[in-house]
C-alpha cells in the first residue's frame, strides 16, 4: 500500500510546479518581452522554407540569377532578424529564470525563519540548506534554459505544423496521426524520470546533511578518532547519491533516444511518400523541399521538447521538496488579529494550569499541570534534577512552543494572542550554549540592536565584563570570532551573549543554565555580569548549580514537570526530606570536600 501511495504522489508531482507560478507571474514584463522576441525569431525561421520552395521551383538558371541574388539578400536580412530575436529571447528568458529562483530562495528562507522550534527539532540543517541551494538550482534550469528551449520549440513546432498542413494536407495528416502515438508513451515514461529525479535530490540532501553535521562537529570527530569512519560513511553516501543520479540520468537518456528515433523515423517514412508524389507529378520539388524543411523543424522541435520534458520532470521532483517546505505550517502560529501588549511593560509573568508534551513525544508529558506567577522585577530561580521540566518552562514563556493545555500570560495578556515579534521584543534569553555567529564581535552584538553605536557596544561589553578581553584582541570589536565563536573561550562566548542581552534591554530576562558549563573563575566573572543584567528586570534563572541562585527572591523546585517546593534558600535548606535540601547537601558537601582535598594537596606539596 505504501508503494502505491508513493507512485500516486509521483504521478501528480508536476502539480508541485503550480505553487511556483505566482513567482513567475510577478515578472510579466520579462515574459512579454521574451514572447515578442520568440514570435519574431519563429516567424523568421518559418519564412525560410517558403523562400527555398520559390527558388527551387523557379530553377537555377542564368535568366533568374539577378532575382535569386536579391532573394538571398532578403534571406540574409531574415537571418539577421532571427539572430537578434533569438539573442533577446535567450536573455529575457534566462534573466527571468534567475529572477524567479532568487525570489523563490528568498521566500523559502523567509518561511524557514518563521517556522517553530518543533519543525527544527525534527529537521536537519544540512538538508534544509540543500533545498535552498541544490533544489532551487534545479528549478532555475526549468525556469531558465529549459523554459527558453521549451518556448522556442513549442512555437516552432506549432508554426511548422500549420505550415506543413498548408503545404501538403495529405502528408501532414499522416504526421499528425503519428505524433500522438509517439508523445503519449513519452509522457508515461516521464513519470519514471520524475520519480528517479526526486530520489536523486533526496539522496543529495541526505549527503549534504551528513557532511554539514560532521563538519560542524570536527573537534568531536577528531578527539574520538572517528575521521576514518566518518570519511567511509560519507564516501558511501556520495556513492549512493551518485548511483541514484546515474539511474535518473540513464532513464532520461533512454527516453531521449527513444523519442528522437521514433520522431525522425516517422518523418523519414512520410518523406518517402512525398518523394513518390514528386515522381508521380502530383507535387513539385519545391513544395516537397518546403514540406521537408517544415517536417524537420517540427521533428527537431518535438525531439527537443521531449528532452525538456525530462528536465521539467526532474524539476518537479525538486519542486515537490520546495513545495513541502512552503506548505509547512508552524505549530506556533501568529494570531490572526494580534493584540498589543500593555505599555509600558512591567514584565509580569503567569502560567495558568499549563501542561505540555513535546510534539515528538506526545505521550510523555514534560510539564504540568503547573501554575505560577512572577511579579515585575522579581528574580525567580528554578532548580531540580535533569528532566524536571525547567528548560521547557523557559521555552514556553518565550513561546518556542505552545502549551498542550492552559495558558501563559505576560503583563496579563495571553501570549498566543500577541504578535511573536512584539512578544519576543520584551524577552532576552541567555542560554547555556549561546549562539555566536562567524562575523565580528560588533556584528554579534548588533544582532540584538542593529543600529547600536560603538559607545553603546562598549558600554554593554563593560557591563558584561567582556570589554577587557575584547580590547585585548588585535582588532577589538572588529575581531572575527570564527564559526560558532570557535576562537573564543566558553566564558568569553557567554559574556558576549550577556552583552548582547544587555543591548536588547528587554524587561524580561530568561537565563537557562547560563553558567553551568563554566569553570570557577569564568563562572565568577559571568555571574557578576549577570547580576548587572538582572537589575530592574523580571528574571527567571534555570540552574543546576545551587550556588548561582542564592540571590534569588524566590526558588521554585521542580520534579517530574511539577513545582514541588517553593521558598528561599534558607527555608528550603532547613526542610527535612525536601528535594532542595537533598540537592543542596550533595552539592555543597561535594564542594567542601573538593576544597579540603585541594588544600591538603597544596600542603603536601609545600611540605
Amino acid at each position: 500500500m505504501a508503494s502505491n501511495g508513493k507512485t500516486s504522489a509521483t504521478q501528480t508531482s508536476l502539480r508541485n510546479l503550480l505553487p511556483l507560478i505566482p513567482y513567475a507571474m510577478a515578472h510579466k514584463g520579462r515574459i512579454a518581452a521574451a514572447i515578442l522576441a520568440l514570435a519574431a525569431a519563429s516567424a523568421a525561421t518559418l519564412i525560410i522554407p517558403v523562400a527555398v520552395r520559390r527558388v527551387v521551383d523557379l530553377g537555377f538558371t542564368a535568366e533568374n540569377a539577378a532575382f535569386i541574388s536579391r532573394y538571398f539578400g532578403v534571406l540574409l536580412g531574415v537571418v539577421a532578424i532571427l539572430a537578434i530575436a533569438s539573442s533577446l529571447r535567450y536573455y529575457f528568458v534566462m534573466t527571468f529564470g534567475e529572477r524567479v529562483v532568487a525570489d523563490l530562495r528568498a521566500a523559502v528562507f523567509d518561511h524557514l525563519t518563521r517556522l517553530d522550534a518543533a519543525f527544527f527539532d525534527r529537521s536537519r540543517s544540512g538538508e534544509l540548506v540543500s533545498r535552498l541551494s541544490a533544489d532551487t538550482t534545479q528549478l532555475k534550469s526549468a525556469f531558465g534554459a529549459s523554459a527558453s528551449i521549451a518556448l522556442r520549440n513549442l512555437v516552432l513546432f506549432l508554426g511548422a505544423t500549420v505550415m506543413m498542413v498548408w503545404t501538403s494536407p495529405k502528408l501532414s495528416a499522416l504526421v499528425l496521426v503519428a505524433i500522438p502515438l509517439i508523445v503519449l508513451p513519452l509522457i508515461g515514461a516521464g513519470r519514471s524520470v520524475r520519480r528517479r529525479s526526486k530520489e536523486a535530490q533526496d539522496a543529495l540532501a541526505e549527503t549534504s546533511a551528513y557532511a554539514t553535521e560532521q563538519i560542524g562537529a570536527s573537534r568531536t570527530m577528531q578527539i574520538f578518532s572517528a575521521g576514518g569512519r566518518v570519511r567511509a560513511n560519507y564516501s558511501r553516501a556520495v556513492e549512493t547519491a551518485y548511483d541514484t543520479a546515474r539511474d535518473s540520468l540513464r532513464a532520461r537518456a533512454l527516453l531521449t533516444a527513444v523519442a528522437i528515433f521514433f520522431i525522425f523515423a516517422s518523418v523519414i517514412g512520410i518523406l518517402w511518400l512525398g518523394a513518390q508524389a514528386v515522381i508521380e507529378g502530383t507535387m513539385t520539388g519545391g513544395r516537397l523541399s518546403q514540406f521537408i524543411l517544415y517536417a524537420v523543424f517540427a521533428a527537431s522541435s518535438l525531439s527537443q521538447l521531449s528532452e525538456v520534458w525530462t528536465e521539467i520532470s526532474a524539476a518537479a521532483g525538486a519542486a515537490s521538496r520546495i513545495a513541502e517546505l512552503l506548505e509547512t505550517k508552524p505549530m506556533v502560529a501568529e494570531p490572526a488579529d494580534p493584540k498589543p501588549l500593555p505599555s509600558p511593560a512591567t514584565g509580569a509573568i503567569a502560567l495558568e494550569a499549563v501542561s505540555f508534551a513535546y510534539p515528538s513525544r506526545p505521550d510523555h508529558p514534560s510539564l504540568g499541570p503547573l501554575s505560577m506567577s512572577v511579579k515585575p522585577g522579581e528574580r525567580i530561580a528554578i532548580v531540580g534534577p535533569s528532566g524536571a521540566g525547567k528548560s521547557t518552562l523557559v521555552q514556553l514563556v518565550a513561546r518556542f512552543y505552545d502549551p498542550t493545555e492552559g495558558r501563559v500570560l505576560i503583563d496579563g495578556t495571553d501570549i498566543r494572542s500577541v504578535a511573536l515579534d512584539d512578544l519576543r521584543s520584551r524577552i532576552a534569553l541567555v542560554p547555556q550554549d549561546p549562539v555566536i555567529f562567524s562575523g565580528t564581535i560588533a556584528e554579534n552584538l548588533r544582532y540584538a540592536k542593529p543600529d547600536a553605536t560603538l559607545d553603546e557596544l562598549r558600554a554593554a561589553a563593560e557591563q558584561a565584563s567582556a570589554l577587557d578581553y575584547i580590547m585585548a584582541t588585535e582588532n577589538g570589536f572588529d575581531t572575527r570570532v570564527g564559526e560558532r565563536g570557535v576562537t573564543l573561550s566558553g566564558g568569553e562566548r557567554q559574556r558576549l551573549a550577556i552583552a548582547r542581552a544587555i543591548l536588547k534591554d528587554a524587561p524580561i530576562l530568561l537565563l537557562d543554565e547560563a553558567t553551568s558549563a563554566l569553570d570557577a573563575e569564568n563562572e565568577a566573572a559571568v555571574q557578576a555580569a549577570l547580576d548587572v543584567l538582572m537589575q530592574g528586570r523580571t528574571t527567571i534563572v534555570v540552574a543546576h548549580r545551587l550556588a548561582t541562585v542564592l540571590k534569588a527572591d524566590r526558588i521554585l523546585v521542580m520534579d517530574g514537570g511539577m513545582i514541588v517546593e517553593e521558598g528561599s534558600h534558607q527555608s528550603l535548606s532547613r526542610k527535612k526530606g525536601g528535594l532542595y535540601a537533598r540537592l543542596a547537601h550533595l552539592q555543597f558537601d561535594a564542594a567542601i570536600r573538593a576544597a579540603n582535598d585541594s588544600g591538603k594537596s597544596a600542603s603536601r606539596s609545600a611540605g
